[in-house]
């Protein structure tokens, strides 16, 4: 089965390195989709929808980038939820559209953020709660939203994801690889530097520290092995 997936795979011309090409996510993506659908269309009363937009936007992370702390499945499910869980919020209080709409998002990504649950479709999820506004077909239609269909998409998804790193040969949830401890000394890079160095801009980068600490000392250690001695 991984050979099939390999198959989806092509060299790069400058590195001669295999690039994994996104279409190997798109049979992840359509198992999830339909999936995530067909058995939440199973639960969800007649008056909520069976499937979200936001989880199209979710599957995209799951299944073509699933190493982004942003595809975490804590992050897939509980971001969707307390996002969703906002917007229903807002819509209740918020009777203006476009006032509901902008504040259901930012207060999301205020949410997400507190509680490291961040995921961009999360403020999707927030922004569908206020269009739709479940709470038109009642208080208890409202109130089962952030749980369905958003949170059995979300937890669907995240389920096929699994299966199907596990069938292309990736590891979901997504854990960092240790570098050698001879390939660290060798690059004379240590963690502290990368973590200062991070520091020093002030940015929120898509990427694990423990990903990143490795991915500068291979490079390094390949840069010294380039150089004549």
């Amino acid at each position: 089965m991984r050979s099939l997936f390999q198959k989806f795979s092509i060299p790069s011309g400058q590195t001669g390195i295999a690039v994994p090409l996104s279409l190997a996510a798109g049979p992840g993506a359509l198992c999830g989709i339909l999936a995530s659908m067909g058995l939440t269309a199973l639960c969800a009363p007649a008056a909520l929808p069976a499937l979200v937009a936001p989880i199209g936007a979710s599957s995209v992370l799951v299944f073509a980038i699933p190493a982004s702390p942003l595809a975490k499945p804590r992050a897939v499910i509980m971001g969707n939820i307390l996002s969703a869980a906002t917007g229903v919020l807002v819509s209740l209080l918020i009777a203006n559209p476009m006032l509901a709409a902008g504040l259901a998002v930012g207060l999301a990504i205020m949410v997400m953020s507190t509680t490291r649950t961040m995921h961009p479709p999360g403020g999707a999820a927030a922004l569908t709660a206020v269009m739709l506004h479940p709470s038109s077909a009642g208080l208890d239609m409202a109130l089962l939203f952030p749980l369905i269909p958003v949170g059995l998409n979300s937890l669907v998804l995240v389920c096929i994801g699994m299966m199907f790193h596990r069938l292309s040969g990736h590891s979901y949830p997504h854990h960092a690889v240790t570098v050698p401890h001879q390939t660290e000394k060798a690059a004379g890079l240590h963690r502290e530097d990368i973590l200062a160095a991070l520091h020093k801009t002030g940015e929120t980068f898509d990427i694990e520290t423990e990903d990143l600490e490795r991915l500068l000392i291979l490079a390094e250690a390949h840069s010294k092995q380039r150089r004549p001695a």
